[in-house]
């Protein structure tokens, strides 16, 4: 047997406890934040506590003699759980807190692809409390700017001038506001274009690409609305996506292989785990808008149901640095993904309010942020539960995860144009309007 410690407590670890138990050997082990329905089930052993207090990891995985760990979200890798495993001779599949930096530390990876000539970035230039002053003369190089904080935001952070701020003096104020809690804020020219993610699994040496998927962050219909933690996803049955070709995603995957490399040369290491680049196909190519350490959420769901390579061996060979002997493969089929969010979401979100759900008869399920209590589940306040549609096509995928979303019943919502032919359309007819 395999013993397996799963870090995590969302929807995203819900699909990845699903992948490692396809294996008969896998023993799976959670350490959630909160109690994930769908991981317990899967679980020998759960342990509810915070993704800080490392030492209660540690005797969780030694009590329970763990072989490897499998870290989910972001808030682990940051605090360093990684490398504490480490100290106990648990190898883990997910960065340490330095090659985390990848994504904890947005200049980081900025200036690792200046450093090392890679191609991706747009125009950008860190700012800090020292030169502060400088920031309205960047700003007035472009017609538009995007302002990042240099650091973990739960996907909240960013904004975007046109959306979010209009004045350069509004800016200027969030620029400060940012550094009040955070080193350094980043700013970029605003790229227009059309956004995909590239999650990949590397052991360092070999970097392997899942098929690509595009993410809607906004809360509403059309495109509308605020910014979400993603309302939901899509992947098609050739592993491209509607407006990508093929050299497309090459140019995104060789941008991915050679910060690996640029990783291994900065710190002497090998970065093993999960690289996820967010990329957007623009009239200049491919750029690089940011990277994760880790999958997206709800991107996993669309990729791991569809993984055909026993997930438990890809793992091991990612550890001992074999990647490059498994020939990992996926299916030749269609996915959407849409989530159910309370009403409200994200701004002002009901909380405690019961929903039912029955189980669809077509399609998965995953749970995220609900409360199982006796008389049933409960919403916390993000986003509740993924349902995904896979089908032979698009078309078919969508009718699949409409239909297993309209099970859930309460004071909630889902995005009903995620993955359907009006909206696709819409977005190919953008890049068509900007690349020509």
């Amino acid at each position: 047997m395999t013993n397996i410690l799963l870090i995590g407590h969302g929807a995203r670890e819900d699909a990845i406890a699903e992948t490692l138990k396809k294996n008969k050997d896998a023993k799976l082990f959670s350490f959630m934040k909160s109690k994930n329905p769908g991981i317990s089930l899967l679980s020998e052993q759960i342990e509810i506590g915070s993704y800080s207090d490392l030492e209660s990891i540690k005797n969780f995985a030694q009590k329970n003699k763990i072989d490897f760990a499998f870290i989910g979200p972001e808030d682990p890798l940051n605090e360093g759980v990684v490398d504490a495993l480490q100290d106990i001779g648990i190898s883990s599949i997910g960065p340490t807190k330095l090659m985390a930096r990848l994504e904890t530390s947005k200049s980081f990876t900025r200036e690792l692809l200046d450093k090392y000539k890679i191609d991706g970035n747009p125009k950008y230039k860190v700012f800090n409390k020292n030169n502060l002053s400088e920031i309205k003369n960047f700003i007035d190089e472009f017609e538009l700017i995007v302002i990042k904080p240099d650091g973990l935001t739960g996907g909240k952070g960013v904004k975007v001038q046109g959306d979010h701020f209009n004045t350069k003096e509004e800016a200027i104020e969030y620029c400060k506001e940012i550094l009040e809690s955070h080193q350094a804020v980043i700013l970029e020219e605003k790229l227009d274009g059309e956004e995909f993610s590239l999650q990949c699994l590397t052991d360092g040496k070999t970097v392997v690409a899942t098929p690509p998927v595009q993410d809607h962050k906004r809360a509403y219909e059309d495109d509308k609305g605020p910014n979400t933690g993603g309302m939901g996803s899509y992947s098609c049955e050739n592993h491209l996506l509607p407006f990508l070709k093929k050299e497309d995603v090459k140019k995104a995957l060789e941008i991915t292989k050679k910060v690996a490399e640029a990783i291994n040369q900065e710190t002497g290491l090998y970065y093993k785990g999960i690289m996820y680049g967010g990329f957007i196909l623009t009239k200049d190519g491919i750029k690089l808008l940011e990277y994760n350490a880790r999958f997206g959420d709800p991107e996993a769901m669309n990729v791991f149901p569809l993984l055909k390579t026993d997930f438990v061996s890809i793992c091991q060979a990612i550890i001992v640095q074999e990647l490059g002997r498994i020939k990992v493969e996926f299916e030749k089929k269609a996915t959407v993904c849409k989530y159910v969010v309370p009403e409200g979401y994200p701004n002002k979100p009901v909380k405690n309010e019961k929903i039912e759900v029955s189980i669809p008869k077509k399609g998965k399920m995953y749970y995220a942020s609900v409360d199982e209590k006796e008389d049933g589940l409960y919403m916390t306040g993000s986003r509740a539960i993924a349902f995904l549609g896979i089908g032979n096509n698009l078309e078919e995928a969508e009718k699949i995860a409409e239909e297993a979303t309209n099970s859930v019943k309460g004071k909630v919502f889902h995005r009903k144009d995620i993955g359907t032919k009006e909206l696709i359309q819409k977005r190919m007819e953008h890049i068509k309007n900007i690349i020509e």
